[in-house]
């Protein structure tokens, strides 16, 4: 065959590859409605939003649709993901995140009083490999850090107030899915209920000192990326200082950034509504 015709034909199979890209990603529902309906029908707000608990047991009634829902996550391929736009990507890892935990639960509710009981001796649940997305098979721990937390690629500590392990100390599990076109509006939201709520992030007048989450202990790097001009832990704390406060002079020396940190305990009793 001439080779002007081989490299016609390549042309041609890279231009519709380049074409069927967007068409993939067209077919994926990216407003998760299908995960929105349950989160709506069977999430508890408490402390107006502040922090929520989850109907286990009617949300075990509704598995089979959570399992429809979660087999549309597994059919996206990586190549489909690749042609989602950022927000697009980053909603579908934190939906996905928080449904296949959901779904984690489920495996043996109501025999658990904590989703660390899923684990054992020498691994924890979030290292259970048993995720089917973007054509492997994951961990809750490879969606987080492999793929959300992924230096250059999102680069966004708010990731820590929107995904949920099911736990107590987590932040709230949101009422509704992630969607691209309101990530930034939805990711601000959690983040203000989550630094309102006095259960786990305060400042503590006796010891003239912040106590804040655990979550910022672990993954404190991921405060010191320059996130909105945002470039310590400090720094994001005095950002929010209104909300961990009550008076003027406290909100002040938290904004001053020399402060005294310590981190509460994480209570990690499953989130259940029971």
């Amino acid at each position: 065959m001439p080779n002007s015709a081989i490299l016609t034909r390549r042309s041609f199979f890279a231009t519709a590859c380049a074409l069927a890209l967007p068409a993939l990603a067209q077919t994926f529902d990216h407003s998760h409605s299908a995960w929105s309906g349950l989160l709506r029908k069977h999430v508890v707000l408490l402390d107006e939003g502040r922090a929520s608990q989850l109907r286990y047991i009617a949300m075990a009634k509704d598995r089979p649709a959570l399992k429809s829902y979660l087999a549309t996550l597994s059919a996206v391929t990586q190549a489909q993901f690749d042609g989602f736009e950022k927000a697009q990507q980053m909603a579908f890892l934190i939906n996905a995140y928080n449904a296949f935990t959901v779904e984690l639960v489920l495996t043996q509710y109501p025999r658990l009083s904590s989703i660390k009981d899923l684990g054992s001796l020498f691994k924890s649940p979030w290292k259970l490999v048993f995720v089917p997305l973007l054509g492997s098979t994951m961990s809750l721990d490879g969606i987080e850090h492999e793929v959300l937390r992924a230096r250059g690629r999102f680069d966004d500590p708010r990731v820590h107030f929107a995904v949920n392990c099911a736990s107590v100390g987590c932040p709230a599990l949101r009422e509704e899915a992630f969607v691209a076109d309101r990530l930034e509006e939805q990711l601000q939201e959690q983040t203000r209920r989550f630094m309102s709520d006095r259960s786990r992030n305060r400042w503590n007048e006796k010891k003239q000192a912040l106590e804040i989450s655990k979550i910022f202990d672990w993954y404190g790097e991921d405060f010191r990326l320059g996130h909105k001009g945002i470039a310590s832990l400090a720094a994001f704390c005095a950002r929010y200082a209104d909300l961990l406060a009550d008076t003027p002079a406290h909100r002040e020396r938290i904004r001053s950034q020399a402060v005294d940190v310590s981190y509460l305990a994480y209570d990690w009793t499953l989130n259940d509504a029971r």
